[in-house]
């Protein structure tokens, strides 16, 4: 485990909070402003199976949220966290071993070429597990953040999604498993892009109200995988209930608190 403290660099230009996810479970060091972990990270990790052994590859890690939430989890894998800003890598860092879970941090562009990927322990068919939260805001309907770092965590270009599906696609083994969240408008796009070596996929719906459009899919999908397409039930992080007039069901709030799973990671 890499257990190099957070860079004075860091500690001296960024405005940090200290939070809890998972029910208390985890505990996070993260900017103030800029790109916060919410809910969409700890949903990725409960929607991602792995078993213990497993090389498991955050891309977009952040501060680590979802991958650190996935390691509570389950105990015993060999996780690298990737994220671009070298400032939040060692946020990454620090919370790993904050959290007292074997974690690797790499500082590495996502899109960079396989050589890159392979000088940094990340060689094409060498990985079990790829979970991400990639920017996915379209810059032509969102206005971007004047805060960069919340601009690259949250605003796609054009070729974002295709590149980091063929990052996964590369790294991963054959049967290895690709886990993440996107926006519920651009599922075209996003079926487009796993069509090109993913099958087997396993799409759940993201409701923020219900009775109201999903705003979020998370999809499974394996590399080479043959099975047809499933649509799972949809999630409803709130119902109506009368008063007050809405609420968080018991079975999301188990979710975020680390005591459920979605059922893409039962599969």
């Amino acid at each position: 485990m890499n257990c190099a403290p957070m860079t004075e660099l860091a500690a001296s230009q960024l405005d940090v909070s200290q939070d809890a996810f998972l029910g208390g479970q985890l505990h996070l060091t993260q900017p103030r402003s800029g790109h916060r972990a919410g809910h969409d990270a700890i949903l990725l990790a409960a929607a991602t199976s792995a078993q213990p052994g497993a090389r498991v590859v955050d891309f977009g890690a952040g501060v680590g949220t979802a991958g650190l939430a996935l390691a509570r989890r389950i105990a015993g894998l060999d996780l690298v966290l990737v994220e671009i800003d070298p400032e939040l890598a060692d946020l990454a860092r620090a919370n790993a071993a904050a959290n007292a879970l074997p974690a690797r941090t790499l500082v590495l562009d996502v899109t960079a070429e396989a050589e890159v990927f392979a000088a940094s322990g990340l060689p094409p068919d060498s990985v079990d597990v790829v979970l991400t939260n990639p920017p996915f805001n379209d810059p032509a309907r969102h206005r971007a953040s004047p805060d960069q770092a919340r601009q690259t965590a949250h605003v796609a270009a054009e070729d974002t999604l295709q590149a980091w599906v063929h990052a996964a696609r590369r790294i991963l083994k054959s049967g290895g498993v690709l886990t993440l969240i996107w926006r519920a408008d651009g599922l075209t796009e996003l079926l487009a892009a796993l069509s090109r070596g993913f099958g087997s996929l396993v799409v759940l719906p993201v409701h923020g109200d219900a009775g109201k459009p999903a705003i979020r899919v998370l999809v499974r999908a394996v590399k080479g995988g043959r099975a047809p397409t499933r649509i799972l039930p949809g999630l409803m992080l709130n119902e109506e209930t009368g008063v007050p007039k809405k609420q968080m069901p018991e079975s999301v709030r188990e979710v975020l608190e680390g005591r459920a799973v979605l059922p893409l990671a039962q599969l």
